[in-house]
């Protein structure tokens, strides 16, 4: 999954309007250049979690995947697991690319994002993956993917290729009165 800025997501669909570009044309042209320098910076979101392969690590994991809004720190999963906190923190990082605190925080996001699949509300999803509070998530949620979770389930917030381009009807309109005053 690709995060887009609001700014890239505006030159796309400025470029979108435009039908074709021609790189000949010095406005169109700077459109392009904007969006290849954006492009070049883009971030891209993993939406998996690798788990570690230590025999520690893994408990320590396995408590939180069967429990992800599991509210104890990781010294307190630690005392359970029978594993010292630094070696756990070690192993993370080492083994799956991510400290602790990343490595749960996918947890919690990836396991609010199944439960809104399946249909829960935003407030139920958010409580059942750990957040303090419902805005806690929608502000996680738009940080890690650029959006907000009602619009990412409704599909509102996506773009499409090329041919239809814009998918979200009211983003349509906008195009489309955009190009009217652009025509006059």
């Amino acid at each position: 999954m690709v995060n887009v800025s609001a700014l890239l997501r505006e030159l796309i669909l400025h470029a979108c309007a435009l039908a074709t570009l021609n790189f000949r044309k010095e406005r169109q042209r700077h459109v392009i250049d904007l969006i290849v320098d954006h492009l070049e910076s883009i971030q891209t979101v993993s939406l998996q979690l690798p788990n570690p392969t230590d025999a520690r690590a893994l408990r320590v994991a396995g408590t939180l995947l069967a429990s992800p809004g599991e509210q104890r720190t990781l010294t307190q999963v630690c005392k359970i697991t029978g594993a010292g906190r630094r070696t756990i923190e070690r192993r993370f990082l080492e083994e799956t690319g991510m400290t602790f605190g990343k490595w749960r925080q996918q947890l919690r996001l990836m396991q609010a994002m199944r439960l809104l699949a399946e249909g829960a509300k935003i407030t139920h999803a958010a409580l059942e993956a750990g957040y303090s509070t419902p805005s806690a998530f929608i502000f996680m949620f738009r940080k890690t993917l650029g959006t907000t979770p009602s619009l990412y389930f409704q599909g509102g917030a996506t773009l499409e290729g090329p041919a239809g381009c814009v998918s979200d009807t009211r983003e349509k309109r906008r195009v489309t009165a955009s190009r009217r005053r652009d025509s006059r």
